[in-house]
């Protein structure tokens, strides 16, 4: 979902105030295609992007039972959310909901690479100048 939000900010020119790096502007990156700005941030900026991803991935992927195999969903949420008080039916039809909301934003970001490396692949993206 993050990957698919990211894109749309910065495919509709939503951007920080201030500098990305010395010679990097935040606005000067939104005025270009997700692709093109992602290849313009230095790679120091995309270590970073990289390893605070990879450490939340290893923080939630090593934790007992995996939750495809039965375990707990994962909760790395900022901040926690308590949902003790929430009916367990609700909150199993809410995480299958928050699941399958998953499931659309990963075809959604999959759409939008195949959108700009293969031109006219996602009819619903043509002439969209954001794609």
């Amino acid at each position: 979902m993050v990957a698919t939000t990211g894109y749309l900010v910065n495919a509709y020119g939503i951007h920080f105030p201030g500098q990305l790096s010395s010679d990097i502007s935040f606005e000067s990156l939104s005025t270009m295609n997700p692709f093109d700005a992602w290849a313009a941030v230095p790679d120091a900026g995309k270590s970073q992007i990289l390893l605070t991803v990879f450490i939340a991935e290893l923080v939630t992927e090593s934790k007992g039972v995996h939750y495809t195999k039965g375990g707990p969903l994962p909760t790395m949420v900022f901040p926690p959310i308590d949902f003790s008080n929430v009916n367990a039916d609700m909150l199993r039809k809410k995480q299958q909901a928050e699941l399958n909301n998953g499931r659309l934003a990963m075809i959604a970001i999959m759409s939008f690479i195949a959108a700009n490396n293969i031109p006219g692949s996602v009819p619903a993206l043509v002439n969209n100048p954001a794609f």
